[in-house]
């Protein structure tokens, strides 16, 4: 695979995951957004397998927690994302950007109200960014912001089966399509957890949010009910299949929310917020000038990320994340009317075909 009056000290850790340091030396760690997480245990190919056709448990410890207190944190949050905050139900979650005053994305979280105050997860290297910004703008509000990401660690559970497995530990998920992520608390063996389940992508996704020290209990459960462990690749080349931008890597702090197609992220009926002035004015206009989109890849490998593309000799956008599944699908934006042209778009390499749905990846016979 190829982002309070006084606030609270802000550092930026890249240290390993609570999984990583539990599973000591065994695995090769990476780097992603801020935290060191085992990379593959079994090989890319089966892991991928797994995930797409079976279940897969992996690390989700690269992940952080803001705490929002206070009386007024559901009109103040409400009036900082894109997404409704007032009108979530208890026990629910949305994704949502933040953005600036010139509705640019300052950042991405899902938020989760919960009994009695308000949780933003976001990956943890957006958590000092996004508690700077949060914080510039309490001014006379009932608000404390905390950085609660030592609190938690978390594993992701995803795959066609991974209900199954989870019905095995005696852990039944909602059967319904959900409109908004849903919070249950259960048991994995003997240790209380968050069950997160968040309906996305090709495959369904389920979060276990935990205590650090109990993440070997959790992760070897999982596994003796039927989920593969699988690395940061293999859950990455998911995500570039289902589509799924990264801030950081996909995103940064000059795209548009409506550039994105992240229409989950917005909500146009929950009154005045952030940013929404562009927001609003991009809606009624209708169109944006490009737009994020996955791709085919036909040709080399690309060696190094971002990478231009081109129609003819004009750049018309950038490919942003890359995976080999094994055909090779790319994450990028590309200029609304160079998708539109039906020319052809080319890559440093080869030739890169907008996609309009994730393609269909058949079962490894190996």
């Amino acid at each position: 695979m190829l982002s309070a009056t006084n606030p609270p000290e802000l550092t930026l850790e890249t240290g390993p995951t609570a999984l990583s340091a539990a599973l000591g030396s065994l695995p090769a760690l990476k780097l992603h957004c801020g935290a060191q997480t085992p990379a593959a245990f079994n090989g890319f190919s089966a892991e991928l397998d797994s995930l797409l056709h079976s279940a897969g448990v992996s690390d989700l410890g690269w992940r952080g927690k803001i705490l929002v207190n206070g009386g007024d944190r559901l009109r103040w949050l409400n009036g900082m994302v894109s997404n409704a905050v007032q009108s979530l139900p208890e026990g629910q979650g949305n994704y949502s950007f933040l953005l600036s005053v010139q509705g640019r994305i300052q950042g991405d979280c899902y938020v989760y109200r919960r009994a009695g105050d308000l949780l933003l997860d976001t990956s943890i290297d957006q958590v000092p960014t996004l508690i700077r910004h949060l914080d510039h703008f309490v001014i006379m509000d009932d608000v404390e912001l905390a950085d609660v990401s030592r609190q938690w660690t978390s594993l992701s559970l995803a795959g066609p089966i991974a209900a199954q497995v989870l019905a095995t530990l005696g852990v039944t998920p909602s059967t319904s399509a959900l409109e908004n992520a849903c919070l249950t608390s259960v048991k994995i063996g003997e240790v209380p957890c968050t069950l997160i389940e968040i309906r996305k992508g090709v495959v369904p996704h389920y979060e276990l949010w935990f205590e650090p020290d109990q993440v070997l209990a959790v992760w070897e459960t999982l596994q003796a009910a039927g989920a593969t462990a699988c690395g940061l690749e293999a859950m990455e080349a998911l995500r570039v299949l289902e589509a799924i931008p990264l801030y950081g890597i996909d995103l940064n702090d000059r795209d548009l929310p409506q550039e994105t197609a992240q229409t989950r992220a917005l909500n146009f009926s929950k009154g005045c917020y952030l940013g929404q002035e562009i927001v609003e004015r991009i809606r009624s206009r209708g169109k944006v000038n490009r737009q994020f989109r996955q791709f085919a890849l036909e040709g080399a490998l690309p060696g190094h990320l971002p990478l231009e593309l081109h129609s003819g000799d004009q750049a018309v956008g950038r490919i942003t994340s890359v995976a080999g599944l094994p055909q090779v699908l790319a994450l990028g934006f590309i200029r609304v009317e160079a998708a539109e042209r039906n020319q052809e778009i080319t890559y440093e390499g080869g030739v890169a075909i907008p996609l309009s749905s994730p393609p269909t990846v058949t079962r490894s016979s190996t």
